[in-house]
Protein backbone atom coordinates (compact mmCIF):
# COMPACT_ATOMS: atom_id res chain seq x y z
CA UNK A 1 0.00 0.00 0.00
CA UNK A 2 1.26 3.51 -0.64
CA UNK A 3 0.19 7.10 -0.45
CA UNK A 4 -0.88 7.08 -4.08
CA UNK A 5 -3.41 4.37 -3.21
CA UNK A 6 -4.70 5.69 0.05
CA UNK A 7 -6.48 8.86 -0.91
CA UNK A 8 -10.18 9.54 -1.17
CA UNK A 9 -12.78 7.58 -3.07
CA UNK A 10 -14.02 10.08 -5.60
CA UNK A 11 -14.72 8.61 -9.01
CA UNK A 12 -12.18 10.75 -10.83
CA UNK A 13 -9.43 9.83 -8.39
CA UNK A 14 -10.27 6.13 -8.67
CA UNK A 15 -10.07 6.36 -12.44
CA UNK A 16 -6.67 8.02 -12.38
CA UNK A 17 -5.32 5.45 -9.94
CA UNK A 18 -6.56 2.51 -12.00
CA UNK A 19 -5.24 3.65 -15.37
CA UNK A 20 -2.33 6.03 -14.72
CA UNK A 21 1.32 5.36 -14.01
CA UNK A 22 1.92 5.07 -10.24
CA UNK A 23 4.16 7.71 -8.66
CA UNK A 24 4.40 6.99 -4.92
CA UNK A 25 6.45 4.17 -3.44
CA UNK A 26 4.56 1.08 -2.28
CA UNK A 27 4.65 0.19 1.41
CA UNK A 28 5.98 -2.91 3.11
CA UNK A 29 2.71 -4.64 3.91
CA UNK A 30 1.57 -4.44 0.29
CA UNK A 31 4.90 -5.88 -0.85
CA UNK A 32 4.69 -8.62 1.79
CA UNK A 33 1.22 -9.64 0.62
CA UNK A 34 2.45 -9.91 -2.99
CA UNK A 35 5.40 -12.02 -1.86
CA UNK A 36 3.14 -14.36 0.12
CA UNK A 37 0.63 -14.90 -2.67
CA UNK A 38 3.58 -15.75 -4.93
CA UNK A 39 4.79 -18.24 -2.32
CA UNK A 40 1.41 -19.96 -2.30
CA UNK A 41 1.03 -20.05 -6.08
CA UNK A 42 4.54 -21.36 -6.69
CA UNK A 43 4.32 -24.00 -3.97
CA UNK A 44 1.16 -25.19 -5.74
CA UNK A 45 3.05 -25.22 -9.07
CA UNK A 46 6.43 -26.63 -8.15
CA UNK A 47 5.63 -29.08 -5.37
CA UNK A 48 3.76 -31.15 -7.97
CA UNK A 49 6.08 -30.39 -10.90
CA UNK A 50 9.34 -31.16 -9.06
CA UNK A 51 8.30 -34.22 -7.08
CA UNK A 52 4.62 -35.10 -6.59
CA UNK A 53 3.54 -35.53 -10.21
CA UNK A 54 6.66 -37.57 -10.91
CA UNK A 55 5.89 -39.84 -7.96
CA UNK A 56 2.30 -40.18 -9.09
CA UNK A 57 3.41 -40.95 -12.67
CA UNK A 58 5.76 -43.68 -11.39
CA UNK A 59 2.93 -45.06 -9.25
CA UNK A 60 0.79 -45.49 -12.37
CA UNK A 61 3.66 -46.98 -14.41
CA UNK A 62 7.35 -47.13 -13.54
CA UNK A 63 8.24 -48.03 -17.12
CA UNK A 64 6.32 -45.12 -18.67
CA UNK A 65 6.87 -42.48 -15.96
CA UNK A 66 8.74 -40.04 -18.25
CA UNK A 67 5.98 -40.16 -20.87
CA UNK A 68 3.19 -39.78 -18.30
CA UNK A 69 4.91 -36.82 -16.65
CA UNK A 70 5.50 -35.17 -20.03
CA UNK A 71 1.84 -35.70 -21.00
CA UNK A 72 0.43 -34.32 -17.75
CA UNK A 73 2.74 -31.32 -17.42
CA UNK A 74 2.42 -30.51 -21.11
CA UNK A 75 -1.39 -30.56 -20.97
CA UNK A 76 -1.41 -28.35 -17.90
CA UNK A 77 1.01 -25.91 -19.46
CA UNK A 78 -1.18 -25.72 -22.58
CA UNK A 79 -4.07 -24.63 -20.36
CA UNK A 80 -1.85 -22.01 -18.75
CA UNK A 81 -1.20 -20.48 -22.17
CA UNK A 82 -4.86 -19.55 -22.35
CA UNK A 83 -5.41 -18.85 -18.65
CA UNK A 84 -2.76 -16.16 -18.29
CA UNK A 85 -3.90 -13.65 -20.94
CA UNK A 86 -7.57 -14.60 -20.50
CA UNK A 87 -7.68 -13.91 -16.76
CA UNK A 88 -5.50 -10.86 -17.29
CA UNK A 89 -8.00 -9.48 -19.79
CA UNK A 90 -10.91 -10.22 -17.46
CA UNK A 91 -9.16 -8.40 -14.63
CA UNK A 92 -8.49 -5.37 -16.87
CA UNK A 93 -12.25 -5.04 -17.38
CA UNK A 94 -13.44 -5.91 -13.86
CA UNK A 95 -15.50 -3.27 -12.09
CA UNK A 96 -15.66 -4.20 -8.42
CA UNK A 97 -15.47 -2.36 -5.13
CA UNK A 98 -12.53 -4.66 -4.32
CA UNK A 99 -10.62 -3.49 -7.42
CA UNK A 100 -9.72 -5.14 -10.72
CA UNK A 101 -7.24 -7.78 -9.60
CA UNK A 102 -8.39 -9.08 -6.19
CA UNK A 103 -11.52 -11.00 -7.38
CA UNK A 104 -9.44 -13.00 -9.86
CA UNK A 105 -6.75 -13.81 -7.32
CA UNK A 106 -9.51 -15.21 -5.10
CA UNK A 107 -11.26 -17.17 -7.88
CA UNK A 108 -7.99 -18.51 -9.26
CA UNK A 109 -6.76 -19.70 -5.86
CA UNK A 110 -10.04 -21.53 -5.21
CA UNK A 111 -9.89 -23.32 -8.57
CA UNK A 112 -6.28 -24.30 -7.94
CA UNK A 113 -7.16 -25.63 -4.49
CA UNK A 114 -9.95 -27.80 -5.87
CA UNK A 115 -7.61 -29.23 -8.50
CA UNK A 116 -4.92 -30.08 -5.95
CA UNK A 117 -7.40 -31.78 -3.63
CA UNK A 118 -8.70 -33.79 -6.60
CA UNK A 119 -5.17 -34.87 -7.57
CA UNK A 120 -4.75 -36.45 -4.15
CA UNK A 121 -7.21 -39.16 -5.21
CA UNK A 122 -6.84 -39.19 -9.01
CA UNK A 123 -7.85 -42.70 -10.18
CA UNK A 124 -6.21 -42.63 -13.62
CA UNK A 125 -3.69 -40.83 -15.80
CA UNK A 126 -6.56 -39.08 -17.61
CA UNK A 127 -7.99 -37.80 -14.33
CA UNK A 128 -4.52 -36.76 -13.23
CA UNK A 129 -4.06 -34.73 -16.42
CA UNK A 130 -7.50 -33.07 -16.17
CA UNK A 131 -7.03 -32.11 -12.54
CA UNK A 132 -3.55 -30.74 -13.18
CA UNK A 133 -5.11 -28.64 -15.96
CA UNK A 134 -7.55 -27.25 -13.38
CA UNK A 135 -4.65 -26.38 -11.07
CA UNK A 136 -2.88 -24.61 -13.93
CA UNK A 137 -6.06 -22.76 -14.87
CA UNK A 138 -6.64 -21.43 -11.38
CA UNK A 139 -3.05 -20.70 -10.37
CA UNK A 140 -2.21 -18.98 -13.65
CA UNK A 141 -5.37 -16.90 -13.35
CA UNK A 142 -4.31 -15.76 -9.89
CA UNK A 143 -0.76 -15.19 -11.11
CA UNK A 144 -1.91 -13.05 -14.04
CA UNK A 145 -3.90 -10.77 -11.74
CA UNK A 146 -1.12 -10.52 -9.14
CA UNK A 147 1.54 -9.79 -11.75
CA UNK A 148 -0.56 -7.00 -13.27
CA UNK A 149 -0.89 -5.38 -9.85
CA UNK A 150 2.83 -4.52 -9.86
CA UNK A 151 2.82 -2.10 -12.84
CA UNK A 152 -0.58 -0.92 -11.52
CA UNK A 153 0.87 0.19 -8.20
CA UNK A 154 4.69 0.24 -8.30
CA UNK A 155 6.57 3.22 -9.82
CA UNK A 156 9.33 2.48 -12.32
CA UNK A 157 12.10 3.48 -9.90
CA UNK A 158 11.03 0.69 -7.51
CA UNK A 159 10.35 -2.11 -9.97
CA UNK A 160 13.77 -3.70 -9.79
CA UNK A 161 13.64 -4.21 -6.03
CA UNK A 162 9.94 -5.12 -6.01
CA UNK A 163 10.61 -7.55 -8.86
CA UNK A 164 13.39 -9.03 -6.75
CA UNK A 165 11.19 -9.35 -3.67
CA UNK A 166 8.37 -10.83 -5.74
CA UNK A 167 10.91 -13.31 -7.07
CA UNK A 168 11.72 -14.19 -3.47
CA UNK A 169 8.13 -15.35 -3.17
CA UNK A 170 8.58 -17.43 -6.31
CA UNK A 171 11.76 -19.04 -5.05
CA UNK A 172 10.45 -19.67 -1.53
CA UNK A 173 7.42 -21.29 -3.14
CA UNK A 174 9.72 -23.53 -5.23
CA UNK A 175 11.72 -24.45 -2.11
CA UNK A 176 8.54 -25.08 -0.12
CA UNK A 177 7.26 -27.31 -2.91
CA UNK A 178 10.49 -29.35 -2.85
CA UNK A 179 10.32 -29.55 0.95
CA UNK A 180 6.75 -30.86 0.77
CA UNK A 181 7.85 -33.51 -1.71
CA UNK A 182 10.67 -34.63 0.59
CA UNK A 183 8.71 -34.50 3.86
CA UNK A 184 5.75 -36.57 2.67
CA UNK A 185 8.22 -39.36 1.78
CA UNK A 186 6.41 -40.74 -1.24
CA UNK A 187 2.87 -40.03 0.03
CA UNK A 188 2.05 -37.75 -2.89
CA UNK A 189 -1.65 -37.59 -1.94
CA UNK A 190 -0.75 -35.89 1.35
CA UNK A 191 1.65 -33.65 -0.56
CA UNK A 192 -1.12 -32.39 -2.84
CA UNK A 193 -3.29 -31.56 0.20
CA UNK A 194 -0.44 -29.62 1.85
CA UNK A 195 0.10 -27.67 -1.40
CA UNK A 196 -3.61 -26.80 -1.47
CA UNK A 197 -3.48 -25.47 2.10
CA UNK A 198 -0.37 -23.44 1.28
CA UNK A 199 -2.08 -21.89 -1.74
CA UNK A 200 -5.05 -20.74 0.34
CA UNK A 201 -2.92 -19.39 3.19
CA UNK A 202 -0.71 -17.45 0.80
CA UNK A 203 -3.74 -15.76 -0.76
CA UNK A 204 -5.33 -14.45 2.46
CA UNK A 205 -3.00 -11.48 3.24
CA UNK A 206 -3.32 -10.21 -0.32
CA UNK A 207 -7.10 -10.04 0.01
CA UNK A 208 -6.71 -7.66 2.96
CA UNK A 209 -3.76 -5.52 1.86
CA UNK A 210 -4.01 -5.35 -1.95
CA UNK A 211 -5.83 -1.97 -1.81
CA UNK A 212 -6.51 -2.46 -5.51
CA UNK A 213 -7.49 0.77 -7.34
CA UNK A 214 -11.12 0.65 -8.50
CA UNK A 215 -11.99 0.93 -12.18
CA UNK A 216 -14.93 3.17 -13.01
CA UNK A 217 -17.71 1.75 -15.19
CA UNK A 218 -17.18 4.74 -17.48
CA UNK A 219 -13.55 3.78 -17.99
CA UNK A 220 -14.20 0.14 -18.83
CA UNK A 221 -13.59 -0.45 -22.57
CA UNK A 222 -16.57 -1.37 -24.73
CA UNK A 223 -16.66 -5.13 -25.21
CA UNK A 224 -16.94 -6.92 -28.53
CA UNK A 225 -15.86 -10.50 -29.20
CA UNK A 226 -13.80 -9.40 -32.19
CA UNK A 227 -11.83 -6.84 -30.18
CA UNK A 228 -11.53 -9.32 -27.34
CA UNK A 229 -9.85 -11.93 -29.56
CA UNK A 230 -7.78 -9.39 -31.50
CA UNK A 231 -6.50 -7.94 -28.23
CA UNK A 232 -4.35 -10.99 -27.55
CA UNK A 233 -2.20 -10.16 -30.59
CA UNK A 234 0.38 -7.49 -29.86
CA UNK A 235 2.06 -6.42 -33.10
CA UNK A 236 5.84 -6.97 -33.07
CA UNK A 237 6.14 -4.29 -35.74
CA UNK A 238 4.29 -1.71 -33.65
CA UNK A 239 5.81 -2.77 -30.31
CA UNK A 240 9.22 -4.32 -31.18
CA UNK A 241 10.66 -3.91 -27.68
CA UNK A 242 7.75 -5.87 -26.23
CA UNK A 243 8.27 -8.60 -28.83
CA UNK A 244 12.01 -8.95 -28.19
CA UNK A 245 11.45 -8.93 -24.43
CA UNK A 246 8.88 -11.72 -24.85
CA UNK A 247 11.23 -13.80 -27.03
CA UNK A 248 14.08 -13.35 -24.56
CA UNK A 249 12.00 -14.52 -21.62
CA UNK A 250 10.60 -17.42 -23.63
CA UNK A 251 14.03 -18.75 -24.60
CA UNK A 252 15.53 -18.43 -21.13
CA UNK A 253 12.53 -20.20 -19.63
CA UNK A 254 12.70 -23.03 -22.18
CA UNK A 255 16.32 -23.57 -21.16
CA UNK A 256 15.45 -23.40 -17.46
CA UNK A 257 12.57 -25.88 -17.75
CA UNK A 258 14.76 -28.30 -19.68
CA UNK A 259 17.19 -28.20 -16.75
CA UNK A 260 14.57 -28.76 -14.02
CA UNK A 261 11.90 -30.97 -15.65
CA UNK A 262 13.60 -34.35 -15.12
CA UNK A 263 15.69 -33.41 -12.09
CA UNK A 264 14.14 -36.18 -9.98
CA UNK A 265 14.84 -38.76 -12.68
CA UNK A 266 18.33 -37.29 -13.35
CA UNK A 267 19.30 -37.89 -9.72
CA UNK A 268 17.81 -41.38 -9.86
CA UNK A 269 19.08 -42.65 -13.20
CA UNK A 270 22.20 -40.58 -14.07
CA UNK A 271 23.66 -39.59 -10.70
CA UNK A 272 22.47 -42.68 -8.82
CA UNK A 273 21.63 -40.71 -5.69
CA UNK A 274 20.13 -42.99 -3.04
CA UNK A 275 17.35 -40.63 -1.91
CA UNK A 276 16.43 -38.57 -5.00
CA UNK A 277 13.46 -36.78 -3.35
CA UNK A 278 15.75 -35.54 -0.58
CA UNK A 279 18.36 -34.74 -3.22
CA UNK A 280 15.86 -32.52 -5.03
CA UNK A 281 15.25 -30.72 -1.73
CA UNK A 282 18.97 -30.14 -1.14
CA UNK A 283 19.56 -28.86 -4.67
CA UNK A 284 16.48 -26.68 -4.55
CA UNK A 285 17.57 -25.29 -1.18
CA UNK A 286 20.97 -24.26 -2.53
CA UNK A 287 19.36 -22.82 -5.63
CA UNK A 288 16.73 -20.99 -3.57
CA UNK A 289 19.12 -19.38 -1.08
CA UNK A 290 21.36 -18.04 -3.82
CA UNK A 291 18.39 -16.92 -5.91
CA UNK A 292 16.95 -15.01 -2.95
CA UNK A 293 20.25 -13.25 -2.33
CA UNK A 294 21.00 -12.36 -5.94
CA UNK A 295 17.40 -11.35 -6.73
CA UNK A 296 17.47 -8.66 -4.04
CA UNK A 297 21.02 -7.55 -4.83
CA UNK A 298 20.34 -7.54 -8.57
CA UNK A 299 17.04 -5.68 -8.13
CA UNK A 300 18.59 -2.94 -6.00
CA UNK A 301 21.63 -2.68 -8.26
CA UNK A 302 19.63 -2.31 -11.46
CA UNK A 303 17.38 0.35 -9.87
CA UNK A 304 20.47 2.25 -8.70
CA UNK A 305 22.29 2.28 -12.05
CA UNK A 306 19.11 2.55 -14.11
CA UNK A 307 20.13 -0.19 -16.54
CA UNK A 308 18.44 -3.55 -17.24
CA UNK A 309 19.89 -5.18 -20.38
CA UNK A 310 23.47 -5.89 -19.19
CA UNK A 311 22.08 -7.70 -16.14
CA UNK A 312 19.68 -9.80 -18.24
CA UNK A 313 22.46 -10.77 -20.65
CA UNK A 314 24.92 -11.75 -17.92
CA UNK A 315 22.36 -13.71 -15.90
CA UNK A 316 21.18 -15.62 -18.99
CA UNK A 317 24.77 -16.68 -19.69
CA UNK A 318 25.20 -17.86 -16.09
CA UNK A 319 22.02 -19.96 -16.34
CA UNK A 320 23.41 -21.59 -19.50
CA UNK A 321 26.65 -22.35 -17.65
CA UNK A 322 24.68 -24.21 -14.97
CA UNK A 323 23.19 -26.49 -17.63
CA UNK A 324 26.64 -27.26 -19.03
CA UNK A 325 27.92 -28.23 -15.59
CA UNK A 326 25.08 -30.75 -15.24
CA UNK A 327 25.74 -32.05 -18.75
CA UNK A 328 29.42 -32.83 -18.29
CA UNK A 329 29.59 -33.53 -14.56
CA UNK A 330 26.65 -35.90 -13.87
CA UNK A 331 27.70 -36.52 -10.28
CA UNK A 332 26.34 -35.36 -6.95
CA UNK A 333 29.12 -32.75 -6.68
CA UNK A 334 28.34 -31.58 -10.21
CA UNK A 335 24.65 -31.33 -9.34
CA UNK A 336 25.50 -29.22 -6.26
CA UNK A 337 27.67 -26.90 -8.36
CA UNK A 338 25.02 -26.65 -11.08
CA UNK A 339 22.34 -25.74 -8.53
CA UNK A 340 24.53 -23.01 -7.05
CA UNK A 341 25.38 -21.49 -10.44
CA UNK A 342 21.73 -21.66 -11.52
CA UNK A 343 20.68 -19.85 -8.35
CA UNK A 344 23.15 -17.01 -8.91
CA UNK A 345 22.03 -16.50 -12.50
CA UNK A 346 18.32 -16.99 -12.09
CA UNK A 347 17.99 -14.66 -9.09
CA UNK A 348 19.36 -11.71 -11.01
CA UNK A 349 17.38 -12.69 -14.09
CA UNK A 350 14.02 -12.88 -12.26
CA UNK A 351 14.39 -9.45 -10.69
CA UNK A 352 15.85 -7.50 -13.59
CA UNK A 353 13.96 -9.06 -16.50
CA UNK A 354 10.66 -8.43 -14.72
CA UNK A 355 11.54 -4.75 -14.28
CA UNK A 356 12.51 -4.56 -17.95
CA UNK A 357 9.23 -6.14 -19.05
CA UNK A 358 7.08 -3.68 -17.11
CA UNK A 359 8.81 -0.83 -18.97
CA UNK A 360 7.85 -2.09 -22.44
CA UNK A 361 4.10 -2.66 -21.87
CA UNK A 362 2.00 -1.17 -24.70
CA UNK A 363 -0.86 0.31 -22.62
CA UNK A 364 -1.82 1.13 -19.03
CA UNK A 365 -5.43 0.16 -19.74
CA UNK A 366 -4.45 -3.39 -20.70
CA UNK A 367 -1.71 -4.18 -18.18
CA UNK A 368 -3.42 -7.37 -17.06
CA UNK A 369 -3.76 -8.72 -20.59
CA UNK A 370 -0.27 -7.60 -21.58
CA UNK A 371 1.34 -9.15 -18.50
CA UNK A 372 -0.74 -12.23 -19.24
CA UNK A 373 0.79 -12.37 -22.71
CA UNK A 374 4.22 -11.97 -21.08
CA UNK A 375 3.37 -14.82 -18.71
CA UNK A 376 2.75 -17.01 -21.76
CA UNK A 377 6.53 -16.78 -22.17
CA UNK A 378 6.70 -18.52 -18.77
CA UNK A 379 3.95 -21.05 -19.54
CA UNK A 380 4.65 -22.00 -23.16
CA UNK A 381 8.09 -23.40 -22.24
CA UNK A 382 6.28 -25.85 -19.95
CA UNK A 383 4.56 -27.17 -23.09
CA UNK A 384 7.66 -27.05 -25.27
CA UNK A 385 10.16 -28.41 -22.72
CA UNK A 386 8.56 -31.88 -22.30
CA UNK A 387 8.25 -32.24 -26.09
CA UNK A 388 11.95 -31.44 -26.48
CA UNK A 389 13.18 -33.24 -23.36
CA UNK A 390 11.53 -36.64 -23.72
CA UNK A 391 13.18 -37.67 -27.03
CA UNK A 392 16.51 -36.13 -25.98
CA UNK A 393 16.60 -38.23 -22.81
CA UNK A 394 15.16 -41.47 -24.16
CA UNK A 395 16.50 -41.57 -27.74
CA UNK A 396 19.06 -38.87 -28.60
CA UNK A 397 21.86 -39.20 -26.06
CA UNK A 398 20.34 -38.82 -22.61
CA UNK A 399 20.98 -36.11 -20.08
CA UNK A 400 24.19 -34.80 -21.66
CA UNK A 401 22.29 -33.92 -24.83
CA UNK A 402 19.38 -32.50 -22.82
CA UNK A 403 21.51 -30.08 -20.83
CA UNK A 404 23.67 -28.97 -23.76
CA UNK A 405 20.52 -28.11 -25.71
CA UNK A 406 19.22 -26.24 -22.65
CA UNK A 407 22.41 -24.17 -22.50
CA UNK A 408 22.30 -23.25 -26.20
CA UNK A 409 18.65 -22.17 -26.01
CA UNK A 410 19.29 -20.08 -22.91
CA UNK A 411 22.25 -18.33 -24.53
CA UNK A 412 20.03 -17.26 -27.43
CA UNK A 413 17.96 -15.36 -24.87
CA UNK A 414 21.06 -13.43 -23.83
CA UNK A 415 21.78 -12.56 -27.46
CA UNK A 416 18.31 -11.30 -28.38
CA UNK A 417 17.98 -8.89 -25.45
CA UNK A 418 20.33 -6.48 -27.30
CA UNK A 419 17.49 -5.90 -29.78
CA UNK A 420 15.49 -3.99 -27.15
CA UNK A 421 16.00 -0.28 -27.86
CA UNK A 422 13.72 1.55 -25.43
CA UNK A 423 15.40 0.30 -22.24
CA UNK A 424 19.09 0.53 -21.37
Amino acid sequence: MSSNQSGGTASGQAISLALSEPTANVRHRWTTSVVLVNVGINAAFFGPIQVLLGQQAADFSEADKEGILALVTGAGAAVSLVANPLFGTFSDRTVSRYGRRVPWVFIGALLGTLGLIGLAGAPSVAAMALLWCLVQLGCNGALAATTAAIPDQVPTRQRGIIGGLSSMGTVVGILLGAAIGAVVAGNFSLGFIICAVGLLLGMVPYLFFANDPVLSVNDRPMFTWLNFVKGFWISPKRYPDFAWAWITRFLVNVGNHLVTLYLLFFLTDAVGYENPEFGVLILTGIYAVLTLITAVIGGRWTDKVGKRKPFVMASSAIIALAALVLAFFPTWVGALAGAAILGVGYGVYLAVDFALLTQVLPSAASRGKDMGVINVANSLPQVIAPIIAWPLVTILGGYVTLYVVAAVIGLLGAVFVVKIKGVD
